[in-house]
């Protein structure tokens, strides 16, 4: 097919990660943990998946004829996806503060890092860390500093009330347990 018919884009510079972009003005926050898993996607895209695509595109490519050879358009494609990824890594790993939650002193305040317990209206407990934005997983209880209910909590001690805005609608949680592991 014609080049001109398939959207493609040769610009390096293109967005790379809109879906975890942080507000404008805020630093890059992330525990010890947190940059490490960074690190070390980083650092397996570097050395083993790159050049693993890079040996199959060369091996696609002496192959002969590339418009219709699958190995080597899939690879190519691919190759931009891992760089892509390697770009968007280097800036978040340049850009990290790396904050460790044993360092903090006020141990009764919710700040970055800390895991929360906190108990809603109908009695349940749930538990969070207030994470960056890059390692934020709700499943696992780790949310991020920028979310809703992380900004309700931070400067909370315990015993508090919180009041925040859900996607259901205006709740409170009361601040169970404060710790920093």
């Amino acid at each position: 097919m014609n080049k001109a018919f398939v959207k493609e884009s040769d610009d390096e510079d293109e967005d790379e990660a809109p879906e975890s972009s942080l507000p404008a003005g805020t630093k890059n926050y992330m525990t010890v943990r947190g940059h490490g898993q960074l690190r070390t996607e980083f650092e397996h895209l570097v050395k083993v998946e790159r050049p693993e695509i890079v040996k199959v595109v060369s091996w696609a490519a002496g192959n002969g004829d590339r418009s219709e050879n699958g190995d080597y358009i899939y690879g190519k494609k691919r190759l931009r996806e891992i760089d892509r990824r390697i770009r968007f890594l280097t800036k978040r790993l340049e850009s990290a503060v790396i904050v460790d939650p044993t360092d903090q002193r006020d141990c009764d305040q919710v700040f970055f890092a800390a895991t929360v317990t906190l108990c809603g209206a109908d009695g349940a407990e749930a538990t969070y860390q207030i994470v960056g934005i890059d390692e934020a997983n709700a499943q696992e209880g780790r949310i991020s500093w920028v979310s809703p209910l992380a900004r309700a909590l931070l400067k909370a001690r315990e015993g508090d009330t919180v009041r925040f805005d859900s996607p259901g609608g205006l709740r409170e949680l009361d601040v169970v347990d404060v710790r920093y592991e």
